[in-house]
């Protein structure tokens, strides 16, 4: 093995750009057609506290169901477009969190977790709890 100088390790590399979760997709491949990855970044979520989580899903999952793709599994696409939705905090936690987000179904609910505020949490505990009928 060659050795390296010392301007090679200090040059930069794209050895370690953090990238989304590995999908397994079986025998099946796809191919996000531009005109998806425009509508899902037409409303990014970025994890600032006025922002609502839910709706971000909402929204996500709304677009995500107006296609489909033969023989892949609607949660490989929907975590395969997903961080085209985020954007600064949001999109660094998916990166930095991709062991947790092996699934849609794991990313979604770790999402929640995160970004859904213990103060709206609160809020909606306190109003089930004086619910009267």
């Amino acid at each position: 093995m060659a050795q390296k100088t010392i301007s090679e390790y200090s040059a930069p590399s794209t050895d370690y750009v953090a990238t989304g979760p590995q999908l397994n997709l079986g025998d099946g491949t796809f191919e996000i057609k531009p005109a998806m990855i425009y509508m899902v970044q037409s409303q990014q979520f970025c994890g600032k506290p006025h922002e609502d989580t839910n709706a971000h899903l909402q929204h996500f999952l709304e677009l995500c169901d107006t296609f489909t793709v033969k023989n892949v599994a609607a949660g490989a696409i929907r975590l395969h477009l997903f961080p085209f939705s985020l954007l600064g905090k949001a999109k660094k936690w998916f990166y930095s969190n991709k062991v947790e987000c092996t699934s849609w179904d794991k990313c979604a609910n770790a999402f929640l977790k995160k970004f859904f505020l213990s103060v709206k949490t609160s809020a909606l505990q306190g109003k089930i709890s004086s619910f009267q009928q």
